[in-house]
């Protein structure tokens, strides 16, 4: 049996949809797994037992008429999509794939040959993932598997120590996003990490490239932090978060790396809230203002506050984030 899943999303959708893999191949272990990703897949995957094949697809450089080639001569019996996009239904229609199962709220979702319920209440993203296997009548919750994974090898594993750290004897602070409402503010970055270093932790901040300005306004005067933000690779990343005594963050892709090396994490929550289901799923503490009325203002947030007044992170105080790492630590 030959089973693909689409899973062209972001990265931490990616990382969340691990499990889904895990569990299909207990499902199915005779089935042979091919995952459609975009290029940043290869390193999230890397080592991952349960996938036999990956698809690379970048919608800015590949054809979609290529890539519906590619999947028509693969021959899959199987697909599944947690991923909710027009593409990722109607190319999985064209590749003539028998059997196909997608959201009820994907767009086209009326080219599936199965839907299963997509809603935001609360529900985790990664039950709702694992939800479109129960339309299986081999289903059985004792071979789902509920927990995102990486798969680091002795080399990589062991990056952390080329900067001198010891595993679990330093905080990592990502303050990065996409989307700038879900950054925290500069002033509350900077006095969490002041405070922090008051408390003699040891202080590790990081990130991609396009954190770098943000990350030296946090850091800017402050002696002992090391900075890294833009100077590491994904898996170096991925080595960081592992051995972290904690993981601090936004709404963003890096919760979701510390859940899946168990590494405790507090997740600060801006213009997006809990229900949309993204939270830390093991091992972690959303810090977020409640009662405001205009949250949550979009799924992802925006880059600039539609009130104006960016109450959700400007009310959010580094007291209130060093509380929250200490109940967890």
């Amino acid at each position: 049996m030959k089973i693909v899943v689409w899973q062209t999303a972001f990265l931490g959708d990616l990382i969340l949809t691990t499990p889904l893999f895990r569990s299909i191949k207990n499902l199915f272990p005779e089935s042979k797994l091919t995952v459609i990703t975009k290029p940043f897949g290869k390193d999230v995957l890397k080592n991952n037992p349960n996938i036999d094949k990956l698809i690379i697809y970048d919608k800015k450089k590949s054809s979609n008429l290529q890539l519906i080639k590619t999947l028509r001569s693969e021959k899959f019996d199987i697909a599944v999509s947690p991923h909710r996009s027009h593409r990722a239904s109607y190319s999985l229609f064209l590749s003539g794939i028998p059997f196909r199962i997608g959201f009820d709220r994907a767009g086209f979702s009326f080219l599936y040959t199965k839907t299963v319920p997509h809603r935001f209440d609360g529900t985790h993203e990664i039950d709702r993932n694992l939800s479109l296997l129960k339309v299986f009548k081999e289903y059985d919750e004792s071979k789902i598997h509920r927990f995102p994974e990486i798969f680091l090898d002795k080399e990589e594993d062991g990056y952390y120590t080329k900067l001198g750290l010891k595993s679990k004897n330093y905080i990592l602070i990502a303050p990065g996003s996409k989307w700038k409402t879900k950054r925290w503010t500069v002033r509350g970055f900077s006095d969490l990490i002041d405070t922090l270093l008051k408390k003699g932790e040891k202080v590790v901040v990081f990130g991609g490239k396009e954190d770098t300005d943000f990350a030296q306004e946090i850091i800017r005067g402050k002696m002992g932090v090391i900075n890294i933000v833009g100077k590491t690779s994904l898996r170096e990343s991925f080595s960081l978060v592992k051995h972290a005594k904690a993981l601090i963050s936004n709404d963003s892709a890096p919760v979701h790396m510390a859940v899946s090396f168990n590494t405790p994490v507090v997740d600060i929550y801006g213009p997006t809230i809990t229900d949309f289901g993204f939270y830390p799923y093991r091992n972690g503490v959303v810090v977020e203002v409640k009662g405001l009325k205009c949250r949550p203002c979009g799924l992802h947030g925006h880059n600039r506050c539609p009130t104006g007044t960016f109450e959700c992170m400007e009310k959010i105080s580094a007291e209130m984030v060093i509380n929250a790492l200490y109940r967890i630590t």
